[in-house]
């Protein structure tokens, strides 16, 4: 526990009504309201100041040693890479599309902080990996009274990641401008992907208009290529698509990939920026993470890089059907220790807890595993519990925390976290548990 939720608690049960009820009382901007109210931790969580940075350090660096695992392992052939990732040659070919070979670096990275440091669960690359909505709950926090004096008292601050990925966006769009200092971006999904996500999608519009951004919402199969080459949503002429929709909507969709090669010749041509391209795809899947944790691979990185491969990586492992029997065995015994996980999946959907599974059914699971293939074996990190008041009961619970630390070309982003009960079960996601909540970051000396 940290001092810091320590001394959140013990005000709040000393009756300070203001500070235990600041979330209720903070207003907030009507489309984050309606997406998240219902979902908010009732506090948010507090972090050290100089270990979150050290952290997003690290993670610069593990950029930098994801994109050089083709070169440095494959002499370069990214057909090689993807089918010892798992990626189906159909998506390989697709993520290349558009692509300049050096991916902006841009994306969340996952974490649980064990109690000694912060431990990295996944590498979510890419403009679809949503969250930016949340800068606007810190800065709500911040205008009610009890929290503002709590924080001055603690020197709480936070880094805006609305205003730090309105800056990327900016200067992306600088070269496609068609007039006006800021650049009007279509927030672009899949074809039928808004319905689904419309709610986030509007929150994030919100928290960029705060920031000076117009930005439309719309699907791929709205958009059209204007006389000049420039693309166009509902007659409107975009500077930038940032794109919301993931490669493998493109592979299903009726009109096949092709339906994005009016983005990537927009692009090419300077017209309407794409941000960010598909081949992100190539680095954010979980079994890249798994060639930095394999001995198989430790030659190709020097003292320095495995060093940082230690420090915030678990034991990861890939399943797939030419897997050797002795890894099998392995997580079978290791069973109560190990996570399985989808290379490509999100929010925990289709993973397997060895820790709340019988022998048999993860015997299946491991089974299930490699015959699919995509898979990662993942050593489990506990997570760190912190005290969270409730004051609608008046009662305190410990809750766990995992943490999206953001990056950009620009360096560290913003943090914010997605929370469950400490005994609520292993996955923290609001598309496997219901009761997540969602949760500002503070950081703190």
């Amino acid at each position: 526990m940290t001092d810091l939720s320590r001394i959140h608690v013990e005000q709040c049960l000393g009756g300070d009504r203001g500070l235990a009820e600041s979330v209720a009382r903070a207003a907030l901007p009507p489309a984050f309201e309606e997406a998240w109210r219902a979902h908010l931790l009732p506090r948010p969580w507090f972090v050290r100041a100089d270990e979150t940075a050290a952290f997003a350090r690290d993670l610069e660096g593990l950029f930098e040693l994801l994109v050089s695992l083709p070169r440095r392992l494959f002499d370069g052939d990214l057909d090689r890479y993807a089918a010892e990732v798992g990626i189906h040659p159909a998506l390989a070919v697709l993520l290349r599309r558009g692509g300049s070979g050096v991916p902006a670096r841009f994306g969340r990275a996952d974490a649980y902080h064990d109690g000694t440091s912060y431990r990295l669960l996944e590498f979510n690359l890419g403009s679809e990996v949503g969250g930016l909505d949340m800068a606007v709950f810190n800065r709500g926090l911040l205008r009610v009274p009890a929290f503002a004096d709590f924080a001055r008292a603690h020197r709480l601050d936070h880094m805006d990641i609305a205003a730090r990925t309105a800056a990327v966006l900016r200067d992306r769009a600088r070269p496609a401008l068609s007039g006006g200092a800021d650049p009007v971006v279509g927030l672009i999904e899949g074809r039928g992907g808004v319905g689904p996500y419309c709610r986030l999608m509007r929150a994030t519009v919100e928290a960029m208009a705060e920031q000076g951004i117009d930005v439309r919402i719309g699907e791929i199969d709205r958009v059209r290529t204007g006389a000049d080459g420039k693309l166009t949503l509902d007659g409107t002429p975009l500077d930038l698509v940032l794109r919301n929709f993931a490669a493998s909507q493109l592979l299903d969709d009726p009109a096949g990939p092709d339906v994005a090669e009016p983005f990537f010749r927009a692009d090419r041509a300077g017209r309407t920026v794409l941000f960010t391209s598909l081949e992100s795809g190539f680095y954010s899947n979980k079994s890249a993470l798994a060639l930095l944790t394999d001995p198989r691979w430790s030659g190709a990185f020097d003292a320095g890089e495995r060093a940082l491969v230690d420090r915030v990586l678990p034991w990861s492992r890939s399943l797939h059907a030419a897997v050797p029997a002795e890894l099998l065995d392995l997580c079978r015994e290791r069973r109560e220790r190990l996570i399985l996980k989808p290379g490509a999946g999100y929010g925990g959907l289709d993973t397997f807890v060895g820790w709340e599974c019988a022998e048999a059914e993860w015997d299946k699971a491991l089974r299930t595993a490699v015959e699919r293939g995509g898979y990662v074996a993942q050593e489990r990190v506990v997570p760190r519990a912190e005290p969270v008041y409730d004051p609608a009961t008046g009662e305190v619970d410990d809750w766990i925390a995992a943490l999206g630390v953001f990056l950009t070309d620009d360096g560290y982003a913003g943090t914010h976290a997605r929370a469950n009960r400490a005994d609520g079960g292993a996955i923290v996601g609001m598309s496997s548990n219901p009761d997540t909540r969602m949760v500002g970051v503070f950081t703190h000396p």
